[in-house]
């Protein structure tokens, strides 16, 4: 057991010594966004108080090994202290806070993609880091802007008519996702 943890260690002063600066900071910007979007969707009363520093530990965790579940465990627990503040404390709704949990999740995602393909000791360009992030910031723009006119036309569209534009919408959705895994197969076939 203690030789094992010696190794661990010795892995992890081996990794130190060999990291270069965009790796960590691909890493840091992981850690970034998910401790603001942490921040942002978690109780006033919470972040804090007491259970600051264990919200913060846990939502920096994808940064320290973005493969695997990490990234994906956290991002529902932001979207759970979303809920838990919005229904259990009461909080209402605000379109600020829903667009900035958005975009500060889909960066960590997004980053997080990139962190999993990069060895700690790469050495990567920095065009490569940002039009990595011109694309995430395109996509960020341009589904803030499709949320706000979806919301300006549902108070228009209230009723039947947006209820069936919502499920049509959510049908396509679910046969776009079915789609495209049959058209990759079939295309490297």
């Amino acid at each position: 057991m203690l030789d094992e943890l010696a190794a661990r260690l010795d892995r992890a002063r081996t990794v130190v010594s060999r990291a270069t600066l965009v790796p960590l900071l691909v890493r840091a910007g992981i850690a970034l966004s998910l401790i603001l979007a942490v921040g942002v969707a978690w109780p006033a009363e919470l972040v804090t108080g007491r259970y600051a520093v264990p919200l913060y530990l846990l939502a920096a965790y994808p940064a320290v090994a973005p493969r695997g579940r990490g990234p994906t465990l956290v991002i529902l627990f932001v979207v759970t202290g979303w809920i838990v503040d919005t229904t259990g404390y009461g909080e209402r709704v605000a379109l600020w806070r829903v667009l900035s949990i958005a975009t500060l999740l889909y960066l960590a995602h997004t980053l997080a993609a990139l962190a999993a393909q990069l060895p700690f000791d790469a050495v990567v360009n920095v065009d490569v880091v940002t039009a990595w992030l011109a694309r995430a910031g395109a996509v960020v723009l341009i589904s803030a802007v499709l949320t706000v006119i979806a919301l300006g036309l549902s108070e228009q569209l209230a009723g039947g008519a947006f209820l069936i534009a919502t499920l049509v919408g959510l049908a396509a959705a679910v046969g776009a996702t079915l789609l495209l895994p049959r058209l990759l197969r079939r295309g490297g076939s």
